[in-house]
């Protein structure tokens, strides 16, 4: 990978931090601390570290950003498919910070003191889908599919959620999966 495609991915790094600050977004958790993990979901430090229940998440999209990638463009460098990777969840982090995704989620899911993500949790969270890029370049496909699997039901038995839980409340809720999720007591 260039050296070019590393520091192109890192700005843009940097200018999601910086449009975040902008919107208003808080730099770090307001109990002020930086912790590496914070497994309380239900919980105002939630989303405002580096890791925690949906880091999982950010690590699919790398795996699911390099195979999408892989098949639209596989002629294309590894490090031009990276930042094209980077440029989506980056758009992702801004988007979900968005007064309109926070009352999404404050609506239509179980995440109900959900205020959005710190810029220390954003930031973290493309690294995280870096970890998943980089993962499933260097696994075989078979383990990509496993590892998407193996994730989303152990976070899905613990949490209640997971991404594909994510995406269907987010744009298509279901009254049944709110109420499963309500009555699971997540950690």
């Amino acid at each position: 990978m260039s050296i070019r495609a590393l520091l192109i991915a890192l700005g843009i790094v940097v200018l999601t931090a910086i449009t975040l600050l902008w919107m208003g977004r808080v730099p770090m958790c307001e109990c002020g601390e930086i912790k590496l993990w914070h497994g309380a979901v239900v919980s105002s430090e939630n989303s405002q570290h580096i890791a925690d229940w949906y880091t999982p998440s950010h690590i699919l999209h790398g795996l699911f950003f390099y195979a999408l990638l892989w098949l639209l463009a596989e002629r294309w460098s590894i490090g031009t498919r990276l930042v094209i990777a980077t440029v989506i969840e980056a758009a992702w982090e801004i988007a979900e910070n968005t007064d309109t995704v926070i009352e999404r989620y404050r609506e239509a899911t179980i995440a109900l003191d959900y205020y959005g993500d710190s810029v220390v949790n954003s930031v973290a969270d493309i690294g995280w889908m870096w970890v998943g890029f980089f993962l499933a370049a260097r696994i075989p496909v078979w383990a990509s599919v496993a590892l998407f699997i193996v994730a989303e039901l152990v976070v899905g038995y613990l949490i209640r959620d997971g991404l594909t839980l994510n995406v269907i409340m987010l744009t298509f809720p279901q009254d049944w999966i709110k109420e499963w999720q309500s009555a699971g007591g997540a950690l």
